[in-house]
Formats: C-alpha cells, structure tokens, sequence
C-alpha cells in the first residue's frame, strides 16, 4: 500500500550565502588603499606584505591585483638584493607562488635571481618550468637559451658528433668487457654514452656517477630511451664521494671515463682514479699473479696518456695576453709597467690560470711552431703509484733544437689518450678532432723578449708537493695543472711588479685602429665645440632638469674657458677617457673601477703631460654604481658619453638601447654620444662545423643511441665567439645590411626587418652570421669583422638547413629579442632569424 507517514519529505536546501565579514571587507578595504600608498611612496616592502595579507584574505581579488603585485614583488626583491638578504628574497617569491603557482612571470623572474646567484641548474629548472606554461614567453625562452650555455657546454655537442672517437671507446670497452671485466663504472657519465656502451657489451652491473645536476637528469632520460632503465644505475654525486657498499654494492673490473680537459688535468682525472684504485676497483693485474682473471682485476678506460708541448709564435695568442703597442690613441704606453692576463706561466699568483685553450688550426693569422713536438710527460692510468707519485717527481730538463726563428708566444699542449694497447686518440693540433689544444703563454715583457734562434731551454716540474710529505695532496689536478703552468722559457727569478687586465681588456688595448679612429673622432667633436662656443658662448647647464645623487667635487682646473665633460662607462679597462683628456680644455671621467687600473691611468697621465685633475674616475664619485649615467654636476652636463656597446663574443651588451635613451638626456647641446649608430651586417654561409657545434646529428654518430632529442633540447640559436675570418664555412652570399641601432636617434630603429639576400652560390644556408660596424660619426667607424678587432663575431644557426641555388632570393626575417637576466630588469639586443626562399 501507498506511504501514508505523515512525515514530510525532505526537500532539498537552498544553497547559503556566504555571510559577509564587515570587519574583514574593511580590513582587505584598507589594506589594499596601504598598498597602493606605500607603493606610490615607493615602499616596497611593506607593500609587498599588504598585498599578501590582502590576496590571502581575498583570493577573488587576484586577478585584479596580479599586475600590481607583480610590479611590488620585482620591486622589492630588487631591493632585497642590493641589500644582500638573499633568504629574505626567496622567501618572498615562495610567499609569491602559494599564491599564484603558474603565473610564469613570477617563475621566471625567480629564475633570473637564482642564475645571478650562481644557481644554474635551478635557474634553468624554473625558465624550463615558465617555458612549458607558456612555450611563446620570450623573456623565459632567452634566458633558457643563456643559462644553456653554463648548463650544457658547446664541446658536449662536438664530442657527440664525434663518431670516430665514440667508435674508438666503444672498441675498446667491447673488448674489456668481452675479455672479462663485467662490472663497470662510468665516472662523470655525461649523457650516458660510455655506460650504456659497457651494458649493450654485456657487462652485467654498470653504475654512473655525474655531478652536474643537469647533466644527471639528463643522462637518466637518455638511458630510460634506450631501454635500459634499471640495468644501469646513474649515481648524481662526485666519484671522490663514492663507498662501497652504500653506493655500489662491490669494487669493479673496469673504470671507464674521459674527465679530462684540454690540458688533460683540469677536470681531476688524477684525484678522482687515485681515489677509485683504493676504494672502487678491484687490484690490478699483479705480474706477480698472472693467472687472476680479469674479472677478478681492475682497469682503466683510458689506460694511460702521453703529454706533447710545442713552442710556437702567434700573433694572436700574443695580443691577448700581453702588451704589443708602444703608442695606442696618441698615448705612449711605457709608463703602463707590465701588463699581462691573469693566464700566466707563474706560480707568484694564485688568481691566475696556468693555461688557456685554443684550437691552433682556427687561429687568425695561424701560428709557426718554433720547435719540434717534444714528449713531455707519460702517465699510465693502470698505476696507483705512478699516479700518487706524479706531485713528487723531480725536474726534468728539456734542451730542445729550434727548428724556425721568431718570437716566442706560447707553449702549446696536447695529449694522445691511449684507450687500451692498440687504440688512441690524439688532441694535436693537425688531427681532426673535437679537443682544442692547451695553451700557455709567455708573458716577458718587450725589454726581455730575445729572438730564439739556436736552442731554448725548457723546464717541465712536477714538484708541488711539500718536502717531508710522501703523500700525495687530494688536490692532485690542482697540483698537476700547476706543474705544467712551469713548463715555460728560462727568465730571471724574483718577485715580478705588473697590472693583470683581462684577456679581452688586452687584446683592446692592443687595438690601434680601433684607438686612432677613437681619438679623431673625439678630437672633431671637441673642436666643433669650442668652435659653437667662441660664437655663442657657453651653454651647458640649460635645459632639462636632471639631478645627480651626489654632487661630486671636481679638482681645481685652469683658468680659462669651462671644461667640455666627457664620461666613459666602457666595461673593463680603457683608455678613452685619458685620450679624451689629452685633448685639453676637458674634465674626462673614466669608469675603471679596480685600484691597480686607475693606478696605470694615472701614470700614463703623467706620462703623456695631461694634468692631473684632468682626470678623475666616476665610480668613485657616485653613490649607486648602478646609477652610473648622472650629471656631472647641477649645472653641468657632458659633452659626451662613451658607451660600450658590443660584448667581445660578438653580441649587443645588455641595457644598451636603455643606456642610450638615458644618455641622450644627460647631453649638452652639441654633444654626442660614441658611438652615434651601430650598423649590423650579415651573410649566408654553409658550414658544418656550425651545425656540428649547435646540435647533435642524429644516432649515427652517437653509435645507434638515442641521444640527440635529450641533449638538443639545450641547443641556443645564436653561437658567439667565432672567428669567421678562419671558420670553415662557404659563403653563399654578400654581405648585407640586416640592422641599424641608432643611440643619437631612436626614430630610426626598428625591431622587426625583411631583408633580401641574393645567393651567389648553390648550397644549404645553415647559419646567418653577423658583426657590426660602429660608426663613432658620420665618417669614422670601426668594424667588429677584421684583422685588430679584438672582438668575435656570432652566427645564428639555422634549425633547419635551407637549399638554395645560385641566383635564388632568400628572405630573412630578424627580429630583436628583449633578455632580461641582469642586474635589473632591462633591454638587450640579439638578434633570430628566419630564412625563406622566394621567387
């Protein structure tokens, strides 16, 4: 029968309204109007705090709110970092991403703190992160591409597309484990390549160990990719920190690794086999006991090395480390004292390096060798006391027969590894190889530089050990690289008085052309000058209002007329402002900032007769060094500013267009800024080396393994450091006009260009390399692209490879991207390209 309860059916509630909270409406009311007070008194950080408590109280006011607190977050980290609260600072961006966890501008501008801080794997992780929510950010694309470059260095790629050194390993680990040697450890494993070489072998336990986090996780993806996950166990630590059993269950047969650098120490593959023969490897081959199978043995994948050196005369090497010129801009350069860069055959300093690295064979100018190679040291990987003995060897002497006359500029170094007894691979100068060569330069001055012509004595030590301490220091590489920093020329002992500049600031100032266009340049726009002044008289201080932070003293001048001001921002050391001072009737200020360097200003100064106060240096002056651009004084303002503009590896410097807007303000009717305009030039080349160095080729060079689609997720658009004038490339092109950056007019730029270039050749476009003329006026320029310059060019590598027939048009579309890891959050300028054929 039907329900006859009289009870009710229940039906269903009203859904109820939130109660609204006077107290707390008026508590996020007022403390969002604090905010935004707080933020137009520029106080950031109680801004900051306001925003949360009302963003927490108030998530529905997010999206009104974003921009603002994004605006106060940068703000105020800004300011946490000048003031060096670096805790304080990632606090507030964690507080910042609890409350809006995708947002990719705060992700990215997180990582921008993190890289500047030196933490790059973290800095990548966040830009990567900021990429995947939104793959069109520019700014989180960039800085990908920048902090590539530390994360994944460009050898990695050359040594991948390197299939007859992979070949040669792969032999000689196929032979080991084959022969026996069944467990193995790949120490500093890379991408992989060697470890999985051992396990397709057939060894059955292989571990990796790998320091580099990024590196780590990527070799852990290779390895998953080709199906070998879990058969080898990649370890993310140092090998020097590697016990048995808590990281490997058991010592191994056969230790494979190439942890060498150019100079074969410099990556600690002497520290790190010494620690693996008396705590990961089994004993060696006992002559002893013969009859112990090699399973039961251990080895060393590569089994030993033979060091070469060779005296050579080069031009170039000689212009970066140590000064060539008597006279550079109208300045005699004597009273400079000895100048050289921090690469040093020394051991006085510790802040120089032993050596530096070069590829001989793509050097401007080439070189001569001055000597037969000589064998210089060999070293057997297979034995623990030769190894442990290498810091207490005695000093050998070389006399070597010089085989051509000139000047001696360095002592060139490279090495054959020898993988096993029958196969090798060679770093030397005349090889086909993916390895630069070591080089270490001779830094005597010109007074007691001698022509070699007859014989050279050469010492090649090995005694850094402490006398009375028979054990080997733990710093073994440290120890070797400096053993080879004494293989030098024979020069008088005692203490040596010079000025380390930077192997750029040396190769600049031995810039003539670059110097002699600089100081008639200068010389024109003073003279205009004075000329505007004898018929109007002076001028300066009208006009716009800009006040400095501090209003510094200024030295007493010589009667006459009012000095014309000139202020040099160059990065580093140079000498365009004492060239400006020489010119008199002008107060130059200089940014050199360390104390050795303006000590070397000063005496060229008194050297060259340009008076003392007429030189003075600004950073000194200044409160704020990133406040450089200011007035000279409240009445004054400059006759011109020097900007530098081009990074030596061949890039735009970062802020320059800002700089520029900044500095046209702070100008006197009349005065310029130098330089006046920058005028990029390009062309289309065809160069495998290019395409060899940005990206691995596909498995075959990799041996089958499937390693390219990992590692070329690190691949950056835009390669720096070249030298084009010796790049093996074919030009299909003339050289053309892709840019102009004009820092007097800023009506005249551009961001985005179609440019059309006629192929004079057949062939495939793969790279757009490119170098600026910089125009210092109307008439003078300097260009980046020849034989003084002392910067490189860049290239943008294409990512596909374009075909082109003689004749063809192709259309590059350039655009000018915005980069912002810096200091603070800024424009700079470089350049992508794309390439297209049209009829």
């Amino acid at each position: 029968m039907p329900n006859t309860s009289t009870r009710p059916k229940r039906g269903r509630r009203n859904r109820r309204v939130p109660r609204e909270d006077p107290a707390r409406n008026e508590l996020v009311s007022r403390s969002l109007e604090s905010a935004q007070q707080c933020l137009f008194n520029q106080d950031y950080g109680t801004a900051f705090v306001h925003y949360l408590l009302v963003l927490n109280l108030a998530p529905v006011l997010k999206d009104f709110a974003s921009e603002s607190f994004r605006f106060t977050l940068f703000k105020w980290a800004d300011e946490l970092d000048s003031l060096g609260r670096i805790q304080d600072l990632f606090d507030c961006y964690e507080q910042a991403l609890e409350l809006f966890p995708t947002d990719e501008v705060i992700i990215n501008s997180m990582g921008e703190h993190l890289f500047r801080m030196g933490f790059r794997d973290e800095a990548a992780g966040h830009f990567h992160k900021a990429l995947k929510l939104k793959p069109d950010y520019p700014e989180a694309k960039e800085n990908f591409y920048r902090v590539a470059n530390w994360l994944v260095e460009r050898w990695h790629f050359l040594m991948l597309n390197d299939r007859r050194r992979n070949h040669k390993y792969q032999q000689a680990i196929q032979k080991a484990v084959e022969g026996g040697c069944n467990t193995v450890l790949d120490i500093g494993t890379g991408t992989g390549i060697l470890g999985m070489c051992a396990k397709k072998a057939g060894a059955s336990e292989v571990s990796a160990c790998e320091l580099s986090k990024t590196m780590y996780e990527l070799a852990c993806e290779v390895v998953t990719a080709n199906g070998m996950n879990g058969r080898i166990k990649i370890l993310h630590m140092k090998s020097l920190e590697m016990e048995v059993p808590k990281d490997i269950p058991k010592r191994v047969s056969l230790v494979v690794t190439e942890t060498v650098d150019a100079g074969l120490f410099g990556e600690g593959i002497i520290e790190s086999l010494i620690h693996a023969w008396n705590h990961l490897l089994l004993p060696p081959q006992s002559t002893q006991d013969p009859s112990r199978p090699p399973s039961q043995t251990g080895r060393v994948i590569p089994a030993g090395a033979t060091v070469f050196g060779m005296a050579v005369q080069c031009l170039e090497i000689r212009r970066h480390h140590r000064l060539c010129v008597s006279e550079v801009g109208g300045l005699a350069t004597a009273a400079a004292g000895e100048l050289h860069s921090p690469v040093s055959c020394s051991s006085e300093d510790d802040s120089t390096e032993p050596y530096t690295t070069e590829r001989l064979s793509r050097l401007p100018g080439g070189y001569t060798p001055l000597t037969e190679p000589f064998n210089a040291l060999d070293i057997d990987f297979n034995n623990v006391q030769e190894l442990e003995g290498l810091c207490s060897r005695e000093v050998s002497r070389v006399r070597l027969p010089v085989t051509g006359e000139g000047l001696l500029d360095a002592l060139a170094v490279w090495f054959q590894l020898h993988l096993d007894q029958e196969s090798s691979l060679s770093t030397g100068p005349k090889e086909d190889t993916c390895w630069e060569q070591a080089i270490y330069p001779v830094q005597t001055p010109h007074s007691r530089i001698t022509y070699i012509r007859h014989v050279c004595t050469l010492s090649f030590c090995l005694d850094d050990c402490p006398s009375g301490n028979p054990n080997p220091s733990l710093n073994a590489e440290a120890e070797l690289c400096s053993a080879l920093a004494c293989l030098g020329t024979e020069q008088s002992s005692g203490p040596r008085d010079y000025t380390m500049l930077e192997c750029a600031e040396m190769a600049l100032l031995n810039n003539q052309p670059y110097h002699d266009s600089f100081r008639r340049a200068l010389a024109k726009l003073i003279t205009n000058l004075k000329d505007a002044c004898s018929v109007q008289g002076p001028s300066q201080g009208e006009g716009l209002e800009v006040m400095p932070l501090t209003d510094p003293p200024s030295g007493p001048m010589d009667p006459g007329p009012d000095p014309f001001y000139v202020l040099d921002v160059s990065e580093g050391f140079s000498v365009l402002s004492l060239m400006a001072a020489s010119q008199g009737q002008v107060k130059a200020y200089s940014s050199v900032e360390k104390t050795q360097h303006q000590a070397v200003l000063r005496r060229l100064a008194r050297a060259n007769g340009v008076p003392e106060e007429a030189l003075e240096f600004w950073l000194n002056q200044v409160e704020d060094e990133q406040a450089v651009l200011q007035r000279p004084s409240r009445e004054k303002l400059w006759s011109a500013i020097i900007l530098d503009c081009v990074e030596t590896c061949g890039l735009v410097r970062q802020k320059l267009m800002e700089k520029a807007t900044l500095a046209r303000c702070l100008l006197e009717d009349g005065g310029q800024i130098f330089p006046e305009r920058i005028v990029v030039y390009g062309m289309l080349v065809e160069s495998d080396t290019l395409l060899l160095e940005s990206a691995v080729q596909g498995q075959e060079p990799t041996l089958g393994f499937n390693i390219a689609p990992f590692i070329n997720q690190f691949t950056v658009p835009v390669h720096v450091f070249l030298d084009l004038s010796t790049l093996q490339c074919r030009h299909l092109s003339d050289s053309v006009e892709l840019f102009i950056l004009d820092l007097m007019n800023t009506n005249a730029n551009y961001t985005n260009r179609d440019v059309k270039v006629q192929a004079s050749a057949s062939g495939r476009v793969t790279a757009v390399p490119f170098w600026y003329q910089i125009h210092l006026n109307e008439e003078i320029s300097v260009s980046t692209f020849n034989q003084d310059s002392h910067w490189k060019q860049a290239a943008v590598v294409l990512h596909q490879p374009l075909a082109v027939r003689k004749g063809d048009w192709v259309r590059l579309n350039g655009k000018k991207n915005v980069s912002y890891i810096g200091p603070t959050k800024c424009i700079s300028i470089t350049m992508t390209m794309e390439a297209s054929v049209y009829i």
